[in-house]
């Protein structure tokens, strides 16, 4: 598209706003990023103000992964701005953020059946707004970059007028255009700016600007969470708010539900009992009052069909791996490669997977004359808002959702669940409501972790792996995730087009190693169980039948198992390097026997990760993790401390899904409804952290997710060297019964 004046003014005239990533949408989408007297807007990404500030529209939601910080970072780095006058908001919702990139990436390509062009524009259409997939930067570093890079070339060339100079000899720097001994802060130029003309090609990187990439500036958000004031939605306080307790019926189908509504509304406080399909709340002056009317109600579901149990789901996994496959991919002669001895065969299963965030669902809902307004912590702020109009009965347009900082969230807030309940209980009671989940029903009614079971055939030929074969009995998490967040002909159109399996669900199951004849199959289970995206992902599960079942083969072939990675890696050579560095960071021995080392390496959405664990077993015989080393090539980096947080944090969560994190099932219900059940790591748990970031100048890969997977193979890898017990072949590794 050639750029002009022409096609980016919106607005007809100076001071109307300026748009500066006009190449990102088609020109019937029009920014819609609000101003203040005193502000300019620049596009859809920043505006600046006669006080000086530069205020970043970022359309991602922040739930810890630092985005806010970053695409800030990126927008103050090209503008040539001062970082202490950088501020931030929430975009509004607007074609212009949708996220095909997430899309494309949350589903491992599955949409890829659809044209490039219809799928992006059937997004922006529908304004898919996701925070997923590690897909924030991917996405939207280059209209941010583009837009901040056209404004201080408009700003430039102002002062130039001004100064009668070539513009090409002005520099921005920390908030001023500079020509030798002259200088002019952003604040006086902006609006000027509106009459100036885009230069070609736009200068990018250049003009002084680019002295904050690759920089730790402080978090923008750090300081509120720090103090307090930061408020999430639970926090919000409207007049004539009431507080909602709500409890669910077991998961399976309902067919009734006895409720005593007399003793409830008995409790002082109490003001009205809301029965929905398969739940039953209460709202009341205190959130405590409405916990109190909740369990004076003594509420039964009856319920018909099956409910999920621990002994139903591992039949049903069974089940399904005993039936034919779909064929995910296949290279080589594998039947072949599989014929004769030295057969090796290995079985391993992961169980159901929790999200147990520390901020429990809630959504705070206001209903108005003119219609509804929404605070809630979400990752699909449309979704949300189609959502809560559907439940209310309004037209969308008259619902307005104010997206909030995420209190963790691990991919909950991809759901709607909560906002459809806190819109009925609004649009019923006319007022107010402020809806809270319990930590039981958090856990509870979660969208689960699907779990797996695999079985893994290869055939070992003097030290050699000359065949593979992976089995992988799962649900199709990746189906229903997508018709629940875009539902409509076109999501139906790319899932029935899954003829070689789910591809969410089959994420990372094809290896990254050489080998001469590979096939992988997915098996789908039926368990009646709602699945959704956990941090990692089905790439969780997969990981770890890989990485484990490599290690297994290398002890099989009494090879150094690095050394025999390192030699099935040769079309991986970043993922090689994170191996050798990981190893050499660690001190790796060998990983022979005793020696309590272990390796797993994995890559995932463009980005490149190997952990090195140290580990021993206590004198009851209780594993121990002692270290943990990874080394990470995520390309480019922006801020590097943000990414070595989430490398870290990621690590953790890895640990987690080794020793808990997961729920057994009676009766339909999880029995795990407390964190303590969940066996978390604690502080004492916590091994000596070490993470390496690999200078790179590739384009930056998915970070947030990326080090939650190897972390357990690594450890049963390492654990699997001591001798004494058997190999760990199940996540968590005291299985749920």
């Amino acid at each position: 598209m050639e750029l002009s004046r022409r096609n980016i003014l919106v607005g007809g005239g100076v001071g109307a706003g300026l748009v500066v990533a006009w190449g990102l949408w088609p020109r019937a989408y029009a920014p819609n990023l609000a101003t203040e007297s005193g502000q300019q807007a620049f596009g859809a990404w920043l505006k600046i103000g006669r006080d000086g500030i530069v205020t970043v529209a970022v359309p991602q939601a922040e739930h810890g992964q630092g985005i806010v910080t970053t695409l800030a970072q990126v927008v103050a780095d090209e503008l040539g701005a001062d970082w202490r006058t950088v501020a931030v908001e929430t975009a509004p919702l607007s074609p212009l953020y949708a996220n095909p990139v997430a899309v494309d990436t949350l589903f491992e390509g599955a949409f890829g059946r659809l044209p490039a062009a219809v799928r992006d524009e059937w997004l922006r259409r529908d304004m898919v707004m996701l925070t997923a997939g590690s897909s924030s930067l991917r996405m939207f570093e280059e209209p941010a970059r583009a837009a901040a890079a056209t404004a201080r070339a408009l700003m430039a060339q102002a002062a130039a007028r001004r100064w009668g100079v070539d513009w090409t000899l002005c520099e921005a720097r920390d908030g001023f255009i500079v020509a030798g001994d002259r200088r002019l802060r952003f604040a006086e130029l902006a609006e000027a700016a509106a009459g100036e003309t885009v230069p070609q090609p736009l200068p990018l990187g250049s003009g002084g600007a680019g002295k904050l990439a690759g920089k730790d500036v402080p978090r923008l958000d750090s300081p509120a969470k720090v103090d307090g004031s930061a408020n999430f939605t639970a926090d919000i306080r409207l007049p004539d708010m009431v507080h909602v307790a709500l409890r669910h019926a077991p998961l399976g189908h309902m067919r009734g539900l006895r409720i005593d509504r007399d003793a409830a509304m008995k409790v002082t406080g109490v003001v009205d009992v809301i029965e929905g399909e398969d739940w039953v709340a209460v709202a009341a002056a205190s959130w405590w009052i409405a916990q109190k009317g909740l369990d004076a109600l003594h509420p039964r579901a009856i319920t018909v069909g099956p409910r999920p149990t621990s002994a139903g789901i591992a039949q049903a996994l069974e089940r399904a791996l005993s039936e034919e496959g779909r064929l995910v991919t296949s290279r080589g002669d594998v039947a072949g490669a599989l014929e004769g001895g030295g057969l090796v065969s290995a079985s391993y299963r992961v169980g159901v997977g929790v999200h147990a965030a520390i901020e429990p669902r809630a959504v705070v809902a206001a209903w108005r004359d003119d219609g509804l307004e929404l605070w809630v912590p979400t990752q699909a702020p449309v979704r949300a808002r189609t959502v809560a109009a559907q439940a209310a009965g309004i037209a969308a347009d008259r619902v307005v959702v104010h997206p909030m900082p995420i209190g963790g969230g691990f991919g909950i807030g991809l759901e709607t669940e909560a906002v459809a309940q806190a819109a009925t209980i609004a649009a019923r009671l006319k007022r107010p409501v402020n809806l809270q989940w319990s930590r039981a029903d958090d856990l509870r009614r979660d969208a689960f972790r699907a779990p797996a079971l695999a079985r893994m055939t290869a055939r070992l030929d003097r030290g050699r792996i000359t065949g593979w074969r992976s089995r992988i009995a799962t649900p199709s998490t990746g189906a229903g995730l997508a018709e629940r967040l875009m539902p409509g002909g076109l999501t139906r159109f790319a899932m029935a087009g899954q003829r070689q399996g789910d591809a969410y669900a089959m994420g990372g199951a094809v290896p990254a190693y050489a080998l001469p004849a590979l096939a992988v199959h997915h098996h789908p289970a039926d368990l009646s169980l709602p699945t959704g995206h956990v941090r990692g992902g089905a790439h969780v599960a997969n990981c770890f039948f890989t990485e484990s079942f490599i290690d297994e083969l290398a002890a099989r072939s009494v090879a150094d198992r690095l050394n025999w990675r390192l030699g099935l890696l040769r079309d991986a050579p970043r993922l090689a390097q994170c191996l050798s560095t990981a190893a050499s960071l660690g001190g790796w021995e060998g990983g022979g026997a005793g020696s309590g080392q272990g390796l797993a390496a994995h890559r995932f959405r463009d980005s490149h990760i190997a952990v090195m664990a140290e580990a021993h077993r206590d004198a009851a015989g209780r594993p121990v993790v002692d270290r943990l080393v990874a080394a990470v090539d995520c390309g480019r980096i922006v801020h590097p401390d943000i990414v070595r947080q989430q490398i870290e944090g990621g690590l953790v969560f890895g640990l987690a899904n080794l020793l808990g994190a997961a729920t057994g099932f009676a009766r339909g219900q999880p029995q795990a409804d407390r964190l303590a059940a969940l066996n978390l790591p604690r502080l004492a748990d916590m091994p000596d952290i070490t993470v390496e970031l690999i200078v790179s100048d590739e384009v930056p890969g998915g970070v947030s997710e990326l080090a939650v997977p190897p972390v357990a193979p690594a450890i049963a890898n390492a654990l699997a060297t001591l001798g004494g017990a058997s190999r760990i072949r199940s996540l968590p590794m005291e299985f749920p019964a």
